[in-house]
């Protein structure tokens, strides 16, 4: 007698699986998003004890030289930078961004830069008609460019149509959360379709040697929706970023097998479609007002990039018990603690003042060497003192108050020289490249060096 199909409680979200359903998922804490999930039963005959002995797999060594994996170039100079140099035939690449950020309209430019350069490339799409693809298509200029082009959402569709390809480079699926298999007694975007069609697109990609985009929906806190299983299959998983209030959108690569995961693309989001931007610094310092108090230039790195931007702040008097602390672009308890530095080390008390603090342009910033900026920004509102407009600031803030040296501290200064800047506040330690740019250097060991120079004692 056939066994009867089994039944189970899976969230969503992260993808547990539990015996019941319950309003709250124990392992990720989210509300509502247990789903039951009815699995089929196997095969008759596909039980361990009736499967194939194997085969002996023939061992290698670690010695001998590595070959390059190679590369589609694809012609827009920042994805390539992104990918580590192009598209790796047979890599499967999954991308997310929250909805209108412009993750169709950059697959698609891809996938045309590919076609017009006699790739072939071909495009589904399970969220928009193919209607609407070509209203889009034409709008950025691209009604041109040889891409084939298909609206469909069913997983069994989609392969039988590879299957009768001889020759694909390119293959877009716009989003992974829309298809579905009727192998599975699932609604379209559940953790277990999900899981099949990505595996079976994985699996196509693999043996057929085609690089492979996946499009995949986030969460309300950023996260890639759907199981975590979906991000260890695949071989490169890219982040396109960006902020409504702004035009500029960047890709980030979290994780790379053919590439650093440092590495950012930066767009500029125009009537025709992305604009890549060569020079991301002029674009965060086009509007700058450098007469203001409590503005500092920060001159960062975005793996091998150097960025400049603009770190705002504002130190005001506060009628509140407690004085408000907000951050927007950078992290919340890193101004913690430079604030408590600043005050345990420095003698400079905020305890009477609310503190904001703006990264210019909506960059979001992670990286320690934005200490020295950002406490440059604070003293200089609460002085009520303007910093002088050509100088630049780097380096990373212990809770000793001690400035400690950053990496690429020679790429950072030529950027700086190459923008009209001529002077930097940088940390006393750490070696300058010997190609080093002309520019004039204050270098500081303890943050009570840069206070001292903005707060002058009476």
């Amino acid at each position: 007698m056939a066994k009867a199909a089994k039944s189970s409680f899976v969230c969503q979200s992260c993808g547990a699986i539990s015996s019941r359903w319950a309003g709250k998922c124990g392992s990720c804490g989210e509300w509502n998003t247990i789903v039951e999930e009815v699995s089929a039963p196997p095969p008759p005959g596909s039980g361990l004890a009736k499967a194939s002995k194997g085969r002996a797999l023939s061992l290698e060594s670690l010695a001998g030289a590595p070959e390059e994996a190679p590369r589609l170039l694809i012609g827009m100079p920042e994805l390539d930078r992104v990918t580590g140099g192009g598209l790796v035939p047979g890599s499967v690449l999954l991308i997310s961004g929250e909805p209108g950020i412009g993750k169709s309209t950059l697959l698609l430019q891809l996938a045309a830069a590919l076609a017009r350069k006699g790739r072939r490339a071909i495009y589904f799409s399970g969220e928009e008609a193919a209607a609407q693809v070509r209203l889009r298509a034409s709008r950025l200029g691209l009604a041109d460019a040889p891409v084939a082009l298909a609206s469909e959402t069913s997983l069994t569709n989609i392969l039988a149509t590879l299957g009768e390809e001889k020759k694909i480079d390119l293959v877009v699926v716009d989003s992974i959360q829309t298809l579905w298999t009727d192998a599975l007694e699932a609604a379209p975007g559940s953790v277990s379709q999900v899981r099949a069609a990505t595996q079976s697109l994985v699996r196509y990609a693999k043996q057929a040697g085609c690089a492979l985009l996946l499009v995949g929906h986030v969460t309300k806190d950023g996260q890639i929706a759907g199981p975590k299983a979906v991000e260890h299959v695949v071989d490169t998983v890219l982040s396109f970023e960006g902020d409504r209030g702004h035009t500029y959108r960047i890709l980030r690569a979290t994780k790379n097998r053919f590439g650093a995961t440092d590495e950012i693309g930066v767009f500029e989001m125009a009537g025709a479609g992305l604009r890549e931007v060569a020079n991301p610094s002029e674009l965060f310092l086009g509007e700058r007002d450098a007469t203001t108090p409590g503005t500092a230039v920060f001159a960062g790195m975005e793996g091998t990039r150097p960025i400049l931007v603009e770190i705002q702040a504002l130190v005001a008097q506060s009628g509140l018990g407690t004085p408000r602390r907000a951050v927007v672009g950078w992290e919340q308890s890193r101004l913690s603690m430079l604030i408590a530095v600043l005050e345990a080390r420095c003698g400079v008390s905020f305890a009477q003042h609310d503190v904001y603090l703006n990264v210019a342009g909506g960059l979001r910033i992670v990286e320690p060497a934005a200490d020295l900026a950002a406490a440059a920004a604070l003293l200089s509102s609460l002085a009520n003192h303007a910093l002088d407009p050509q100088q630049i600031h780097f380096g990373e803030i212990s809770l000793s108050g001690a400035v400690r040296a950053s990496p690429h501290m020679g790429l950072r200064l030529k950027e700086a020289a190459k923008l009209g800047f001529t002077d930097a506040v940088i940390p006393a330690a750490g070696d300058l490249s010997a190609d080093g740019a002309k520019i004039g250097l204050q270098r500081i060991s303890h943050l009570k060096e840069l206070a001292e120079g903005l707060l002058p004692c009476d």
